[in-house]
């Protein structure tokens, strides 16, 4: 087979996971919109509207894996993320390659209590899990059929470099802490609520995207089996910026509903708080025993965010 790699989206994840691809020696292409993406030079990046299937088939040719890391804007999840789908899924068909997924865990719904595996059943109650429960049925359904390969990797809320202003441990905790100043979180703070590294999870996608053992099961990606209240892990953040005292405030619901007024993306928020309302805690054991995919100890992990912030200053 042959050994060329094609990710699909060149955001915080895509890269990683192009730098993780990389050093096991992989030929990567990478594809976005404009084929320009923060990569060394003679990497290729193709420039294509992967809404358009042709397009994308065109793109994946050649492929061994093709990996799906696209994530539209939230107030557009609806108009384009099934068909932006449907489209790698054409072009991991036409190449003949195995197709691995990027998702979040938004179909499960409330926790209610429990730990989240991946046998609990899609009971989301929000109009975005119940989107992401649809579209991951439909590649289970391709896989089943004999259509393409397909391995599934899920990650909780995400943190890590280039997380930015999107990652709940972003640009709202990393910079303030530097600087001395207030981070801000979304949700109650006290509540545990598994964050997974940007880092862990392109480790687990590439894993996913190798292991014989991976293809047509869902998998989810290497998380601390630790998992601390927000406000633990923003401790930990101010400690290694050598900021002792932890300034921290919760952004309060009425603040978000008002900013959503104007603010589409934020009003998209709304339907997703219940995810920092009570213990959310994220099982990745499954990934690790089976496929020996382990996840970055979490203050290793935050130093290594933290870094990526004292180097833009």
């Amino acid at each position: 087979m042959s050994e060329l790699h094609v990710i699909f989206g060149t955001g915080a994840i895509g890269l990683s996971l192009f730098e993780v691809l990389q050093r096991r020696g992989r030929a990567v292409r990478l594809v976005n919109r404009s084929g320009v993406a923060a990569v060394p030079a003679g990497v290729e990046v193709i420039a294509g509207d992967v809404t358009d299937p042709a397009v994308a088939v065109a793109a994946a040719a050649g492929a061994a894996v093709v990996y799906q890391v696209l994530n539209p804007p939230y107030p557009e999840w609806s108009g384009l993320f099934p068909g932006l789908q449907a489209s790698v899924l054409a072009a991991a068909e036409a190449a003949g390659a195995r197709l691995v997924s990027m998702e979040n865990v938004y179909m499960y719904g409330r926790p209610d209590g429990r730990p989240l595996t991946e046998d609990h059943r899609n009971a989301a109650h929000t109009k975005k899990g119940q989107l992401r429960g649809r579209m991951a049925d439909e590649l289970l359904a391709a896989h089943r059929a004999g259509r393409v390969e397909v391995a599934i990797g899920r990650a909780s809320d995400y943190f890590g470099p280039r997380g930015g202003a999107q990652s709940n441990l972003g640009d709202r905790v990393f910079g303030p802490a530097l600087a001395g100043k207030t981070a801000s979180v979304l949700g109650d703070p006290d509540q545990p609520h598994t964050y997974t590294f940007i880092p862990d999870i392109a480790e687990g996608l590439a894993v996913l995207g190798e292991h014989p053992d991976a293809a047509g099961e869902i998998w989810h990606l290497p998380n601390d089996p630790d998992t601390r209240t927000t406000r633990e892990l923003v401790e930990i953040v101010y400690g290694l910026a050598g900021r002792p005292a932890t300034k921290l405030r919760s952004l309060p619901a009425p603040l978000l509903s008002l900013i959503g007024l104007v603010n589409p993306a934020v009003r998209e928020l709304a339907e997703m708080r219940y995810l920092f309302a009570e213990p959310f805690v994220v099982d990745s054991s499954k990934i690790a025993e089976r496929l020996g995919a382990t996840a970055t100890p979490v203050r290793q992990a935050l130093d290594r965010t933290l870094a990526t912030y004292r180097g833009r200053q």
